[in-house]
């Protein structure tokens, strides 16, 4: 049955949305709005597009309110963003390395530094089945 905030949901959402897990690294695009600098001739607000680029350590939600944490070190200091997937400000999401984990939620990266914090790298095979690299084939 459609409820009212069904149909104002599929207004606002993404047709589109990005496949992605927890443990994947990703680029995402985010759209920067920067205001004209003081005295500039042109009044207009300038746009730009960053990329975020970090491990996915936690998706949570689902509908308009469905969003991905996404975490990156910075000159030794942890920084995370929180991007909700149907945002007109997210353009663009890929993903650069497929990670394998175990859990839901990478909250435990906080703690760690260094190569403690790797994440394994997941193989995807054409089949569409993924194995973690360095396991044996059996």
């Amino acid at each position: 049955m459609s409820t009212p905030v069904d149909s104002i949901e599929a207004k606002y959402a993404k047709s589109q949305l990005p496949e992605f897990k927890v443990g994947d690294h990703v680029s995402v695009a985010v759209l920067i709005r920067e205001p004209a600098p003081k005295g500039a001739k042109n009044k207009e607000d300038r746009e730009r597009i960053q990329n975020f680029i970090g491990d996915v350590i936690a998706i949570q939600g689902r509908g308009l309110g469905r969003s991905f944490t996404v975490r990156r070190v910075v000159q030794g200091e942890g920084v995370e963003r929180v991007f909700p997937f149907h945002s007109p400000l997210v353009t663009d999401v890929e993903v650069k390395r497929h990670g394998d984990v175990r859990r839901a939620k990478l909250y435990d990266l906080r703690d760690k530094s260094g190569k403690a914090a790797r994440i394994r790298e997941r193989t995807v095979r054409k089949d569409g089945e993924g194995k973690a690299s360095g396991d044996d084939a059996s």
